[in-house]
């Protein structure tokens, strides 16, 4: 589920980006990156001042990511992406700055004449990391109409598959949303608290559990030590900034989208 949420994303940011994907087979994608987009998630700054200063031709970098490893026989085809690892956090980074927020209309046909109603939505695009030790991280697209109130999960996933565009179509009549978009943001901001507070929280009890473990191995090598010195004071706060559970939320981006 989660590893096709991700080539779902990345198929959507690299269409947005005028990024051509070259070869999409589910679990692989390969895209031809355009000069901007290599210039925001290659990390090759160098290259890319040695370009402009000799006025050389670019060669933008084709990038193959595997989404799901174990549908690829030979990892070494690409660069596997997941939550946590650092290409996909660049590229969320690159989301950010390229446009957090976006407005598109569902492009309906009006072969019968007759008027075409479209239903304004909300959408906020959410990251949940888990952090101890270990990390998780989940992806969640939230999205809430904005005449009744009613919330979809999945929104991304339901969107992605439709015919959208920048601009209302012609022939259409665009709903006026009852809920103002800034109490939207409350309401999904709070569905957002409830799934993290029902989700499973075994990770962080069994995080304290090992912090507990690592203390008591600290603590044996200063068995008699009355006033402990400096080193020990360091080495159990990195045991708390190891091993403390913490739960960050993060808006990766949002739009208001009208649809049939």
């Amino acid at each position: 589920m989660y590893a096709e949420e991700i080539h779902d994303y990345l198929k959507s940011f690299f269409k947005e980006t005028d990024c051509e994907v070259l070869h999409d087979e589910g679990h692989l994608l390969t895209v031809q990156l355009t000069i901007d987009i290599d210039k925001k998630i290659m990390n090759r700054p160098f290259y890319w001042q040695y370009i402009e200063a000799t006025n050389s031709t670019p060669n933008p970098a084709r990038l193959t990511l595997i989404t799901n490893r174990t549908k690829v026989d030979n990892p070494l085809m690409g660069e596997v992406i997941h939550f946590g690892s650092g290409r996909l956090n660049q590229i969320f980074k690159a989301t950010k700055e390229l446009g957090s927020f976006v407005k598109m209309y569902q492009q309906v046909s009006n072969e019968t004449g007759k008027q075409q109603t479209l239903t304004p939505y909300f959408c906020v695009n959410y990251k949940v990391s888990y952090y101890c030790d270990q990390t998780k991280e989940k992806l969640y697209s939230l999205g809430i109409n904005l005449m009744n109130g009613e919330i979809e999960d999945n929104f991304h996933e339901f969107v992605s598959q439709l015919n959208l565009a920048p601009y209302q179509p012609d022939g259409s009549f665009c709903l006026q949303y009852i809920i103002k978009p800034t109490r939207a943001l409350e309401r999904l901001d709070v569905m957002i608290q409830s799934i993290i507070q029902n989700d499973d929280h075994s990770w962080a009890e069994e995080a304290k559990k090992r912090w507990i473990k690592e203390q008591e191995v600290l603590d044996y090598f200063y068995v008699g030590v009355e006033e402990k010195p400096e080193s020990y004071q360091i080495e159990k706060k990195g045991l708390e900034e190891r091993f403390n559970p913490r739960i960050k939320v993060e808006i990766i981006n949002g739009g208001l989208f009208y649809i049939k």
